[in-house]
């Protein structure tokens, strides 16, 4: 079995492909100076923010902050494992990938064959619905709910006809098929060892996921038998957390999305479809989680939730906005729409047309309203005691949103309902006073408020040759300052591979936190011309160094103090006080 994929393959790799030619063949590049651009595939936007840089071997979207190597972009763009992505980019350079023996990674071998077999069930129940002698009543039964073929085949729904073994006869009497028939939830196995069809008499909805694959099924009665709804349980390549029923076919209709509407079932996707409004999506008989949110503003920047507009509707709808919370980052929109009694999109959207519900859409509540409404009609406002209670009932849903305009807009219109002044508001909630802008900024040197380690690790992510510019080990291995230990790892990699591009050393740090905090380092402005990128960097290394002096000169100093030197470290003493280390060679 296959162990994990060499490092040093990786390096490799990642020198021989073009992350412009990567992007450019699912992308439309267009070249801008050095580098390229193009609307970012990640979120909606207008106007170019998504940036490839050929020098770097890197990509950065300024909307959303996406960002990574080749690998990086195959993974979010077409939705892969690492280890698939390795494999496209090593099938498109023509390399075989190795994998090491003896490591903890073990991929499932399995995980093709069990996409496979969901998609012989997917072509079974498709199948079944224009050939099995009972399937006029589901076909019936879906030109009920005005379904045109047209939108059944662009949804691939199916039938899986009643009986018991239906499914099970045409999968046949393998072992090991019918062991991941169960595994994936297709067939169920009794307490005495006999299997049966999960899905029966029931029209089926096959779950995509973002690269089209059926990775799960959803089945509705034709009456009103409980349970109206089945889904596939969950599996190696199905969860329901994570999975949206329709994006893929959201994404497919428009490669423009503006917003995408969350509905509560297949059929509301599939109605709305029919009338032109191909951007409803529906979770998987769960709350919308975070993941389900960061996976919808990775495509849009606006997200509407419908609920039915009675207490119920109401409750589901406050669980969605205190789990959208934690997410609404800058440029992130969260809407509610409510329906009158008695509709579901699918009836509403037939009652009073596409335009029209289209327009209810846009005009739903702003996530701010809702959540302000919800807490108002909790208390009385009109008394002191009211408005401190609604001050304590939003203090902890204030607090999971992440530090943004959003947040201060919210905690100002919070200030509007208490009475409280923002500073007095800002620290109750957040526990510190607003921070204030000095009246009058002091000019300084422009480098004397930027840490040196930071600076180091900025111009050695811009210009990794510049780590051949100082001796190995260069003297600041046991300097105790944050950010040190980075820098040291960061300067021994390029010591070692000295011709990695900024994409390269990322990868060394995947799924790492230094990952983040390196990519967003390396977007950062310099404020250096490119002819003056090296004394920069001699010069904080320089004042690192200096750094150390001072502090392995005090720690020798209070050592004399408390308990003597030896004679090394007096020697060591000595030649701290009266000579500076070199730093270049």
């Amino acid at each position: 079995m296959a162990g994990r994929i060499p490092q040093t393959f990786i390096d490799d790799l990642l020198n021989r492909i073009d992350i412009v030619e990567v992007i450019d063949s699912r992308l439309s590049l267009k070249k801008t100076g050095r580098e390229y651009q193009a609307c970012c595939p990640f979120h909606n936007e207008k106007t170019p923010s998504f940036t490839v840089s050929p020098n770097k071997q890197f990509y950065h979207c300024f909307g959303c902050g996406a960002h990574g190597s080749a690998i990086g972009f195959l993974m979010d763009y077409e939705n892969l494992e690492f280890p698939e992505a390795i494999e496209e980019l090593a099938r498109s350079v023509g390399l075989d990938v190795p994998h090491e023996a003896g490591s903890d990674f073990r991929p499932d071998p399995r995980k093709e064959d069990h996409y496979g077999l969901l998609q012989r069930a997917d072509q079974f129940y498709r199948n079944q619905l224009r050939e099995h002698a009972q399937a006029a009543k589901a076909v019936d039964y879906l030109k009920q709910r005005g379904l045109s073929g047209e939108i059944a085949a662009t949804f691939g729904l199916g039938y899986a006809p009643p009986g018991w073994d239906s499914l099970l006869r045409h999968l046949g009497s393998d072992t090991e098929t019918q062991t991941a028939a169960v595994e994936l939830g297709l067939l169920v196995r009794k307490d005495d060892g006999r299997l049966y069809d999960r899905f029966r008499d029931r029209v089926m909805f096959p779950i995509r996921d973002r690269r089209g694959r059926t990775i799960g099924f959803g089945g509705r009665v034709f009456g009103d038998e409980k349970p109206k709804y089945m889904n596939s349980p969950e599996s190696p390549v199905f969860h329901k957390g994570q999975e949206l029923y329709g994006l893929f076919e959201a994404r497919k209709a428009s490669q423009k999305l503006e917003r995408l509407l969350v509905v509560e079932g297949y059929m509301d996707v599939v109605a709305l479809a029919q009338f032109g409004l191909s951007n409803a999506v529906a979770t998987l008989g769960t709350a919308t989680t975070p993941e389900h949110l960061e996976r919808l503003y990775r495509t849009v920047h606006e997200v509407v939730f419908c609920f039915d507009g009675d207490n119920a509707g109401r409750r589901a709808a406050w669980r969605a906005l205190e789990n959208t919370l934690p997410v609404l980052r800058d440029g992130r929109e969260a809407r509610f729409l409510f329906l009158p009694e008695g509709e579901d999109p699918d009836s509403l959207v037939r009652a009073i047309g596409s335009d029209a519900f289209q327009k209810k859409t846009v005009d739903s509540v702003p996530l701010s309203r809702f959540f302000y409404e919800s807490l108002s009609q909790q208390v009385d406002t009109r008394s002191v005691d009211g408005r401190a209670h609604l001050v304590e009932l939003a203090r902890p849903l204030l607090q999971k949103l992440p530090d943004s305009v959003f947040r201060d807009l919210m905690l100002e219109q919070l200030s509007q309902h208490s009475g409280l002044n923002l500073e007095q508001l800002h620290n109750r909630v957040f526990g510190n006073p607003a921070p204030k802008p000095p009246e009058k900024p002091r000019q300084r040197p422009r480098s004397s408020n930027r840490s040196p380690v930071r600076i180091a690790i900025r111009l050695l992510l811009e210009q990794p040759e510049l780590s051949g510019q100082i001796q190995r080990p260069c003297g600041i291995e046991d300097l105790e300052l944050a950010g040190v230990e980075l820098l040291v790892e960061l300067l021994e990699l390029l010591w070692q591979h000295p011709h990695l591009s900024l994409g390269g050393i990322l990868e060394h740090w995947r799924g790492k936190p230094e990952e983040e905090h390196l990519a967003r380092l390396a977007t950062q402005p310099l404020e250096v011309p490119a002819d003056g990128l090296a004394a920069e960097f001699l010069g904080a290394v320089q004042r690192l160094l200096e750094q150390r002096t001072r502090q392995r000169t005090e720690q020798l100093l209070f050592q004399e103090q408390q308990r003597g030197l030896t004679e090394t470290e007096k020697i060591e003493l000595k030649q701290l006080l009266i000579a500076h280390q070199p730093i270049s060679g």
